[in-house]
């Protein structure tokens, strides 16, 4: 039996497989690629809201040629955006964590004061008043 043979009597040629998953890829590179667009028309901050609905409606109704279109237009600016938005993620995310060597040197200076304190060399008002300056 010939391998012409093994592949047409699967009844799925291989190329035919080749080919679906060709179609499948692209299809989720251009999923991929219509979520980005959209994704960079809300984060645009130089678009009004009329643009915004504008853009996302010609994105809708023509896919392929709005996403060209945006791409063509206004393209240039999509990674500068990308990294605007994600400084900003950054910046409030380091705003409400804080960071291990700050937490650390925050854990030493508690322990040398109560170190200090058990030593007798600093009363408990003077422990607590600098345990108050060092927690802010």
């Amino acid at each position: 039996m010939s391998s012409k043979e093994v592949w047409s009597s699967m009844g799925y040629p291989f190329l035919g497989v080749f080919l679906t998953m060709l179609w499948f890829f692209l299809f989720a590179i251009w999923v991929c690629t219509l979520f980005v667009v959209i994704a960079d028309v809300f984060q645009s901050r130089d678009l009004s809201g009329w643009a915004k609905a504008g853009w996302l409606a010609c994105v809708i109704v023509l896919p392929l040629l709005g996403v060209l279109l945006y791409a063509a237009f206004r393209g240039e600016g999509m990674s500068e955006r990308s990294a605007e938005a994600s400084r900003r993620r950054d910046v409030l995310y380091q705003g409400f964590r804080p960071s291990a060597v700050q937490s650390r040197a925050v854990a030493d200076e508690l322990a040398k004061l109560a170190h200090l304190r058990d030593q007798g060399e600093l009363t408990e008002e003077e422990f607590q008043r600098e345990k108050s300056r060092v927690l802010t």
